[in-house]
C-alpha cells in the first residue's frame, strides 16, 4: 500500500503515522531531495542543504515535528524551525529564503487525533507522485550518516510570520479599512497570524476559535462548521465572516446575513475581479469536476474560459503549472492564487475577497450573485466495486438523465480511488429534481 496519499502522508498519529516513520520518512527525504542539480552544487560547494519546518497547533505535531527535524539534522540538513504556522506560509517560507525544501506537519480539516506530513521542494512547490515514490523507496536504503561538523543544526526561524504577512499584505489591491469581518481560525495555524493581518490590512476584526489547545482544531469550529461563524457574523452585525480549517489553506466565507459562500463563488468573484483589473493570464479559471454547473455559466458570461481537472488541488495546480495560468481551486475552498502563492492559502484568498469588498463598495452577497448556485446532491453509493461507474448500463442511465435535464443539469459519476464506492452527483434547477435524479442513478449503480 502506498505510503502517500493526495497530500502526503497522513495517520492517525502514534498509530500509522509513528515518530520512527516521521524520523524515517525525513532521512529518505534528505536523500533523494539532496540529489538535485542546485542541492548537488551546495554540496560540492561544502555547504549544507537547508529546509524549513512547521507544523499545525495538534499536540501530535510536537513529537512528530521533532522527529522530522531529528531526522533531517541526522542527514546534514540544517533545520529552520518555524514554529507554528500555516501550510501555505511554510510554502512560501521555503521560496523566500531560498530553501532547498520544507515539512509542514498537519493533517488539515481531521480531527486532532490524526496528524500528516506534507513535503515541499524548492520553491515552495508540491512533489510530484514520481519523486514521492522515490523517497517512499529510499525509506529502506541506505541513510546519509555524517558526523562532526557535517550534521545539521536546527534553529528557530524567529521572523518567520513576520515575513508571511508582509507577503499577505504586500499582495493586496485594496485595503480593507471600514469592513468588520469575522475571521474563525478553527483553533488551528492561523490562530496568529490571520487575525493579525487582516487588522494590520485596515479591517475591524472579531476573532473566534482562535484558542489552540492542541485538542480542539478544527472542534466544532472552522471552514467544516460554518454555524458558529453565521452566528456571530449576525450577532456583531459584521460585513463578512472568513473561515479556515486547521492548516489555512482553506477559506469559505459568509455573508452579512449569514449565508454561505463557498469556494465556487469565491473563485467566481475573484476571477471576475481579476478579469477586470487586467490581472486574470489568458482570462482562464481552472477548477475540478466537482465544481458548480453555475460557476461555468458565470464564468462563460464573463467571457472567462474554465478549464477543469480531477478533484484535488493537486491536479488543480498542475494544471495552472502547466498553462501559466494564475487562478484555479476548488468548492471546497482551496483557492490558489499563483502570483502570491504555491499552493491554496485561506488566509490569502480572505483577504482578496475583503479587498474587492472594500474596493467596489459592494456587500458579500451582491459580488456573490454574480453566480448562480445550482442545487447540487451527492450520493455515495457504498459496497461496489469502483468500475461501477463505468458499465454500460451505469453509462446509458447517465446519458438518458443528461439528456433529460439538457442545459438546466449535469451528472456526474466518479469511482473513489480508496475504496469500493461510486460517487453520484448530480446539478439540477430544483433541489426536488436533482434530488430525484440522484436517487434513481444510485439505485442503478447498487443493482
Amino acid at each position: 500500500m502506498a505510503l502517500f496519499g493526495t497530500d502526503g502522508v497522513r495517520g492517525l498519529a502514534n498509530g500509522s503515522l509513528t515518530a520512527d516513520l516521521a524520523l524515517t520518512l525525513a532521512q529518505a527525504t534528505a536523500v533523494v531531495l539532496g540529489q538535485g542539480r542546485i542541492a548537488s552544487a551546495r554540496k560540492a560547494a561544502g555547504k549544507r542543504l537547508t529546509a524549513v519546518v512547521a507544523r499545525d497547533p495538534r499536540i501530535s505535531g510536537e513529537f512528530l515535528s521533532a522527529a522530522v527535524e531529528a531526522g533531517l539534522a541526522s542527514s546534514g540538513v540544517d533545520v529552520l524551525e518555524a514554529g507554528t504556522l500555516p501550510t501555505p506560509a511554510a510554502a512560501f517560507l521555503i521560496g523566500d529564503i531560498d530553501a532547498d525544501f520544507g515539512v509542514m506537519i498537519s493533517a488539515s480539516h481531521n480531527p486532532a487525533p490524526d496528524n500528516g506530513i506534507k513535503i515541499f521542494a524548492r520553491g515552495g512547490v508540491k512533489l510530484p507522485d514520481v519523486v514521492e515514490q522515490r523517497i517512499e523507496e529510499a525509506m529502506t536504503g541506505p541513510k546519509l550518516q555524517p558526523t562532526g561538523a557535517a550534521v545539521g543544526r536546527v534553529t528557530r526561524f524567529s521572523d518567520a510570520e513576520d515575513r508571511y504577512v508582509i507577503h499577505l499584505l504586500a499582495s493586496l489591491p485594496h485595503r480593507l479599512d471600514g469592513l468588520h469581518v469575522v475571521v474563525d481560525c478553527a483553533h488551528g495555524a492561523a490562530s496568529g497570524v490571520s487575525p493579525e493581518t487582516f487588522r494590520n490590512a485596515g479591517a475591524k476584526v472579531t476573532v473566534i476559535g482562535a484558542d489552540p489547545d492542541g485538542l480542539n482544531i478544527n472542534d466544532g469550529v472552522g471552514s467544516t462548521h460554518l454555524d458558529k461563524l453565521a452566528a456571530e457574523v449576525i450577532r456583531v452585525g459584521a460585513d463578512v465572516g472568513i473561515a479556515h480549517d486547521g492548516d489555512a489553506d482553506r477559506c469559505l466565507a459568509v455573508d452579512a446575513d449569514g449565508r454561505v459562500v463557498d469556494g465556487d463563488q469565491i473563485m467566481a468573484i475573484l476571477a471576475v475581479s481579476m478579469k477586470e483589473r487586467r490581472v486574470l493570464r489568458d482570462d482562464t479559471l481552472v477548477t475540478t469536476v466537482m465544481s458548480n454547473l453555475g460557476l461555468h455559466r458565470a464564468m462563460a458570461a464573463h467571457g472567462i474560459a474554465v478549464e477543469t481537472t480531477g478533484v484535488g488541488d493537486r491536479y488543480v495546480l498542475e494544471r495552472m503549472n502547466e498553462g501559466k495560468f494564475s487562478l484555479g481551486g476548488e468548492q471546497s475552498g482551496h483557492v490558489i492564487m499563483s502570483r502570491y502563492a504555491t499552493t491554496g492559502d485561506g488566509v490569502l484568498t480572505g483577504l482578496h475577497v475583503c479587498a474587492e469588498m472594500a474596493r467596489t463598495g459592494k456587500t458579500l452577497a451582491e459580488l456573490a450573485s454574480v453566480m448562480t448556485v445550482f442545487p447540487q446532491v451527492l450520493i455515495n453509493v457504498r459496497g461496489v466495486e469502483r468500475s461501477r461507474a463505468t458499465d454500460a448500463d451505469v453509462a446509458a442511465a447517465v446519458e438518458l438523465a443528461q439528456a433529460a435535464l439538457g442545459d438546466s443539469g449535469r451528472v456526474l459519476l466518479r469511482p473513489s480511488g480508496t475504496e469500493p464506492m461510486v460517487r453520484v452527483m448530480v446539478e439540477a434547477a430544483s433541489q426536488a429534481d436533482a434530488q430525484r435524479v440522484a436517487e434513481d442513478l444510485a439505485a442503478i449503480v447498487r443493482a
